[in-house]
């Protein structure tokens, strides 16, 4: 399905708040859905279903779930709901309505036992089991270049549907059938040019009646609600019931020059141009350097030099990330309030690492929900 308006996006969704940040706080009730794969139509109710540990997702990147399916209480269609390979299961928050994940089904086994066990890849993995074909796209709006790339899984795929107005980047990408790139692998290097496009893959209503799903590719120049002042707060102590702030300078997270290299050896290797954080460097900072491969197969010199100002702009002073663990009944309800890619603030009173307390925002690059122990645990990146 390619054509007619896209489901409203988390955000717009967002917009139409219920319930404030703290009101109302009720524990996560998941309704589980097993779908035909091509069409997203439901097919049974899964109600003997459960994760047997988190369902998590993360931006640009597919992620994996285990589950269990108890025989006693599956419905009569509970084979035709979970074959491998043609059906997916959707997980619907029974609070808001709102449809929170997705997984394609991969695997599936049982024989004596009373219980089947199935395995899921959030719809992401799809896109690495379809093939770019050959690409050559010049100058193109980035939301065009990712569409193009999703040319092969919109044809005999799952029920993806694009949301990817233009954006106002333009971006040259190239490729040949012949290198084998896989429609993953190509839209993530996008994501990590410089200025490229953020993407994921939503999972939303496909009608008013309830009868099936969805799956927006949504492109963003950044995926979610960026704000400096964020609703959404996770406060320690309070929701948090504990926290990392993780600091890094290692080989790939901190440098202060950047350059990116092409496949093959010597002088005939394909090299970008040389990118420092020169304000830095006078300021007294050493030399770091830091030289890698993005991808297989280019072989434009402008995605080079794209990868390597992206790297440069993500690592000249390292990284800070967030890692949080929240009671998921008294956080920031995840898809209500917050979602993958929006900034959430971060609000620590005390604790040994932050005696005068911190106050910051960062953005949630992914998050892993656990319905079963009421936690959350969303990962947060400073920018």
């Amino acid at each position: 399905m390619t054509g007619g308006s896209p489901p409203a996006a988390p955000a717009a969704a967002r917009a139409e708040r219920q319930p404030p940040v703290g009101q109302g706080a009720r524990p996560y009730e998941l309704a589980w859905f097993g779908c035909d794969l091509k069409t997203g139509g439901i097919i049974e109710d899964l109600r003997a279903l459960r994760p047997t540990g988190a369902i998590s997702r993360k931006l640009g990147a597919s992620t994996t779930s285990s589950f269990e399916l108890t025989l006693a209480g599956a419905p009569a269609d509970w084979e035709a709901a979970t074959d491998e390979g043609r059906t997916m299961l959707v997980a619907v928050d029974t609070v808001t309505d709102l449809p929170l994940w997705a997984g394609i089904v991969l695997t599936r086994e049982g024989g004596s036992s009373g219980t089947v066990q199935i395995g899921a890849a959030t719809p992401e993995t799809y896109l690495d089991r379809r093939y770019t074909a050959d690409q050559v796209l010049i100058q193109r709006d980035g939301a065009d270049v990712i569409t193009a790339l999703m040319t092969a899984p919109l044809t005999a795929g799952p029920r993806f549907v694009m949301d990817a107005p233009p954006l106002g980047r333009r971006f040259d990408f190239q490729a040949q059938d012949g290198d084998d790139r896989t429609v993953l692998s190509a839209m993530q290097e996008l994501m990590g040019m410089a200025g490229g496009p953020e993407w994921t893959v939503d999972v939303a209503w496909a009608d008013p009646s309830h009868t099936g799903f969805v799956l927006p590719v949504r492109v963003r120049t950044a995926i979610g609600a960026q704000s400096a002042q964020p609703e959404g707060t996770f406060d320690f102590p309070g929701c948090v019931s504990s926290y990392t702030l993780h600091e890094s300078y290692e080989a790939g997270k901190g440098a202060t020059v950047v350059q990116a290299r092409g496949e093959g050896e010597g002088v005939g290797r394909l090299t970008s141009a040389v990118y420092s954080v020169d304000d830095l460097l006078r300021g007294g900072w050493p030399r770091w350097i830091y030289r890698f491969t993005p991808a297989t197969g280019i072989t434009d010199p402008a995605q080079l030099n794209a990868h390597a100002a992206s790297a440069l702009a993500g690592m000249k002073t390292g990284t800070r990330t967030w890692s949080v663990e929240a009671v998921a009944s008294r956080a920031p309800r995840l898809g209500r309030d917050w979602a993958l890619g929006d900034t959430v603030r971060i609000a620590v009173d005390h604790s040994p690492r932050h005696p005068r307390g911190a106050d910051v925002v960062a953005r949630a690059w992914s998050w892993e929900l656990d319905p079963a122990s009421d936690r959350v645990r969303p990962i947060l990146v400073e920018d």
